[in-house]
């Protein structure tokens, strides 16, 4: 471990133009469950599969179980940022980082400071009215009675977060391209990299300093110039900002 920390910070130390990638991982050190560990939210049971519940079609066909699933696991309103956020945000004030690019929807890299982040898959913490469009915050969401409505109209509410059936932003999908062609170094963590077509975009990397931190192996391990294993927040820890 000390030798891989080692040549990940002299290559921080050495670029100006690095990106990260990351997704659910990142944030699991802040209490916020990923999607497909052993104690991930698909491995829990509930009426129907969280993937199912969390679809476009089963929004529009039944808002209120969707929202009573949607506020009771995927709303974690009192999370904060852990070192991989707060360390991030260190590495963009210093010049060093030129954006995050994230499959969260929980605003932590807001939250400890970064201000380029793409969130490819939206946020919770922006809700519009499906009527008039105006727009709320995730905690107005999280205290409503069952289907949160617009106190304007009495339009239902939807978050504005990227549901199964819905197509990725593709003006944000190019900024997340060109930003990962052009980077030095690219650092993906937290990620299972199986979820397209985000995973996708790691194919956009044209650098020989590509990092992957995550706990477990993923399919790009072998593609990766320099791999860690182990939570991201007690790697990026470590680094030093110079």
């Amino acid at each position: 471990m000390k030798t891989e920390l080692e040549m990940l910070q002299s290559w921080l130390d050495g670029s100006d133009d690095i990106v990260f990638f990351g997704g659910a991982g990142v944030s699991t050190e802040s209490g916020i469950p990923d999607f497909r560990s052993v104690d991930g939210l698909y491995n829990q049971s509930y009426r129907y599969p969280p993937e199912t519940i969390i679809s476009h079609s089963f929004f529009e066909r039944d808002p209120e179980e969707f929202y009573r699933f949607y506020k009771d696991r995927m709303l974690y309103l009192d999370a904060a940022p852990n070192a991989a956020h707060r360390k991030l945000a260190e590495l963009e004030r210093a010049g060093r980082l030129r954006a995050v690019i994230t499959q969260n929807i929980d605003g932590l890299h807001q939250a400890a400071g970064s201000r380029e982040v793409l969130e490819l898959h939206g946020s919770v913490h922006r809700n519009y009215c499906t009527r008039c469009g105006r727009e709320f915050d995730a905690r107005y969401v999280k205290k409503a009675e069952g289907v949160p409505v617009c106190d304007a109209c009495g339009g239902m509410l939807k978050p504005d977060v990227v549901l199964y059936e819905e197509a990725l932003d593709s003006d944000l999908m190019y900024r997340a391209v060109d930003y990962i062609r052009r980077a030095e170094v690219l650092i993906i963590g937290g990620t299972s990299l199986v979820v397209y077509p985000a995973a996708g975009l790691v194919n956009y990397y044209q650098g020989d300093k590509l990092v992957l931190i995550n706990k477990s192996p993923t399919a790009m391990d072998m593609r990766a110039d320099l791999v860690i294993s182990g939570p991201i927040g007690e790697v990026l820890g470590q680094i030093q900002v110079n």
